[in-house]
């Protein structure tokens, strides 16, 4: 599944190709798809920055520019120059995004498919204004700039697009001298994704290795523990760390465990401002992910104007728990990953060695995209329980082959996605709260129109289609419970928990919050920010409480640890 449509792809579109990797379910859109969502954005983006400032629609398209940062506002000029006068005209006109942007060529009407639109259509309808945008488009000698992929279209893209596109196909992290798995640097799967590794020109140094020499004379498992007692004489890593049982935790997951989040401030005209883009080369370096403040293995706090609330991991728990830890996590997190993907290549980036390298936690968290995709005969391609079956025993004989003996994997089961309708169908989204023209009900059937939803199944107004699609989805996690309750393995044992959105959305209520909050605001699909804390709050409770020997112990040196080396180097 493609996640660049509602991520301004026209202005930063050469970054964002790195969410669309091989390895993500793939759906045919039509009517010109994603480059058509993008397009209806940008121009409604426009023609609501012109009405909130009061100023012209030339003026508005240089504002836009001037939030972007400085490498990114010449690729934005240079659209402006090619289709601003165009857009100009027909905003001038009174003519909607949707026609304007037929009028580009970004969207099409392609038979037998209907014509597609976000916004009500005016007086005389869609095909009207279309024709009309389309009449006075020829009559600047536009051209038809979506022929070519959009690397070529813009002046100064190629270059970089060729760099970044198909660098993340097998997921592992693009700068990595010693092909450990582990980077030095923070983007494109690096140490935002897996602890960081403290040498990257020696593969048997990074982070979750078994100290060599009880790290004597270097940190070689990088959890800033090293060095010699200068009273006992004894190796720090040994005394405070030898018997404490260290453990990594990992997700094998989806763009729900790789926390999927396009900022809301992206998108609403209110709230643009430059300091809302200074940080769009880090977010579109992670694929429009944030693994860092996500539910398994979240580990920053970061004040930014595009992030809300706080951060709480699994991660976070097991290091307090144990400061050994520290650093030793992965997350093995795919945009569009599911039981087939997950066996045929997105597991085998994990990085863990049977001999070299201490136990793991495992989350394998594949909530949704078993039942979702975009195409609109939506049941036919959800993935067949005997298929779903023999993908995820592939997957476990794998990783019984690559994970140290003594490691636990808690599987997750499906989401019942039927709470997007439900909290959120009525409500304005984000680019419709200034006219109050646009709900999700609106974007899902827009989406669902151009075959590019991330589900087609619950993004729905059937509710009969979203019954079904929970109930596909509750047939597969009564086969991953199955798996678990009869299937043993010679390196880790298997734990199971169902995905309960419900008991996280009660304990959100009565907080105070309200249901839809815990939603993504942007897709209106994925989970929030603080549905991830609250979801790895749900699970520490829950192995505590079932399961306690799976999270390792307490360790008594966490003081001393604290008190000899900090903040052990960071991350």
């Amino acid at each position: 599944m493609e996640y660049r449509y509602l991520a301004l792809l026209l202005l930063i579109a050469c970054p964002l190709t790195v969410s669309k990797r091989a390895g993500v379910k793939q759906v045919d859109d039509v009517n010109g798809g994603t480059d058509c969502a993008a397009c209806t954005l940008i121009i409604s983006i426009i023609d609501q920055l012109s009405l909130v400032y009061q100023e012209s629609i030339d003026k508005a398209m240089q504002r836009l520019c001037s939030y972007l940062p400085d490498q990114y506002r010449s690729t934005c000029k240079s659209f402006i120059t090619i289709a601003g006068p165009i857009i100009i005209d027909l905003l001038a006109n009174g003519e909607s995004p949707d026609a304007i942007c037929h009028a580009l060529t970004f969207c099409k009407t392609e038979p037998p498919n209907p014509a597609c639109h976000l916004y009500p259509a005016l007086p005389g309808g869609l095909m009207a204004s279309i024709k009309r945008s389309k009449m006075r488009a020829a009559a600047y000698g536009f051209r038809d700039i979506v022929n070519s992929d959009i690397c070529d279209v813009l002046p100064g893209l190629k270059q970089i697009c060729e760099i970044i596109e198909g660098k993340l196909d097998d997921h592992d992290p693009v700068v990595d001298f010693d092909s450990d798995g582990f980077s030095t640097i923070d983007i494109l799967r690096g140490s935002s994704w897996r602890g960081k590794d403290c040498d990257d020109l020696h593969a048997g140094i990074h982070p979750g290795a078994k100290p060599l020499d009880w790290d004597r004379y270097e940190d070689s498992n990088c959890n800033g523990i090293y060095g010699v007692d200068p009273v006992s004489g004894i190796p720090y890593e040994q005394t405070l760390c030898g018997d404490s049982g260290p453990m990594g935790i990992a997700i094998l997951g989806d763009s729900a465990g790789a926390h999927f989040h396009i900022p809301a401030e992206w998108v609403t005209p209110t709230k643009m401002s430059l300091e809302v883009f200074e940080n769009v080369t880090f977010i579109a370096g992670n694929e429009l992910d944030w693994p860092s403040m996500s539910a398994t293995t979240g580990f920053q706090n970061l004040s930014w104007p595009v992030t809300q609330y706080f951060t709480d991991s699994l991660y976070l728990k097991m290091r307090n728990r144990n400061l050994c830890n520290h650093r030793d996590y992965q997350n093995i997190a795919v945009n569009g990953g599911a039981s087939d993907n997950m066996n045929s290549s997105i597991v085998h980036s994990l990085s863990r060695d049977q001999v070299s390298d201490y136990p793991m936690l495992i989350m394998y968290s594949l909530i949704g995209n078993d039942v979702c995709n975009g195409h609109p005969d939506t049941i036919a391609h959800m993935t067949k329980p005997e298929k779903f079956r023999a993908s995820t025993l592939a997957t476990f004989k794998y990783l019984d082959t690559v994970l140290p003996a003594g490691s636990n994997i808690i599987v997750s089961g499906l989401a019942d996605g039927r709470i997007l309708w439900k909290y959120l169908h009525n409500r304005l989204h984000p680019v419709g709260e200034l006219r109050g023209d646009v709900t999700y009900s609106d974007l899902y059937q827009y989406l669902n129109c151009l075959q590019v939803s991330p589900c087609t199944g619950w993004m729905s107004s059937n509710a009969t289609l979203r019954d079904i699609t929970s109930e596909w989805a509750a047939n597969l996690s009564t086969i991953l419970e199955d798996i678990v309750n009869t299937s043993s393995y010679k390196n880790f044992k298997l734990k199971y928990t169902a995905f309960d959105l419900q008991t996280v959305i009660d304990e959100w209520v009565a907080q105070g919050g309200e249901a839809w909050q815990l939603i993504e605001p942007v897709d209106g699909f994925h989970p929030g920010q603080m549905s991830q804390v609250l979801t790895a709050r749900y699970i520490w409770d829950k192995a505590n409480k079932l399961w306690p020997e799976i999270i390792g112990k307490e360790n008594p040196n966490n003081e001393k640890i604290r008190k000899l080396f900090g903040d052990q180097g960071g991350y």
